[in-house]
């Protein structure tokens, strides 16, 4: 099957390299955490970043419309590279105020995790496609 592939070999180090980034930033703001693959933990509490909670689904969200969208190549491709920078910042965000809440205020974690931001990260990536594209219509429709 060709998605076990992937997922093992794009999908799961691209997801490490976010529990890296994730683990760097909570060290820096105090929190006492080590990263382990997909696995972010500290004395009281972990979380294993998943499919899901990785901003995958929302980058091929993001993806999808705008290589749809008719405009110019060159828009495209910025529109994307923007797009998926805001996107994974939004979920570094995303992943560091989880496994902060879940050592602080766990009786919260599970509504953040979710209700909270999963609905967030698509709704930000639907967002920057309508910013985007009205951006990129209206350049293409002059062009």
């Amino acid at each position: 099957m060709a998605v076990r592939p992937a997922n093992d070999h794009v999908i799961v180090p691209f997801t490490e390299r976010i529990v890296g980034v994730s683990t760097a930033v909570l060290r820096a703001i105090g929190e006492p955490a080590l990263s382990e693959g997909t696995r972010i933990r500290s004395s009281g509490f972990a979380v294993d970043v998943k499919n899901g909670c990785n901003g995958v689904e929302a980058m091929l969200i993001l993806v999808a419309a705008i290589l749809a969208f008719p405009a110019p190549w060159g828009r495209r491709l910025a529109g994307l590279a923007a797009g998926i920078a805001v996107i994974q910042l939004l979920n570094l965000v995303r992943v560091v105020s989880l496994f902060w809440l879940g050592v602080h205020h766990r009786e919260v974690f599970e509504t953040f995790h979710t209700a909270v931001w999963q609905t967030a990260l698509i709704l930000v990536a639907v967002a920057v496609f309508i910013l985007w594209s009205r951006r990129a219509g209206g350049r293409a429709a002059r062009a």
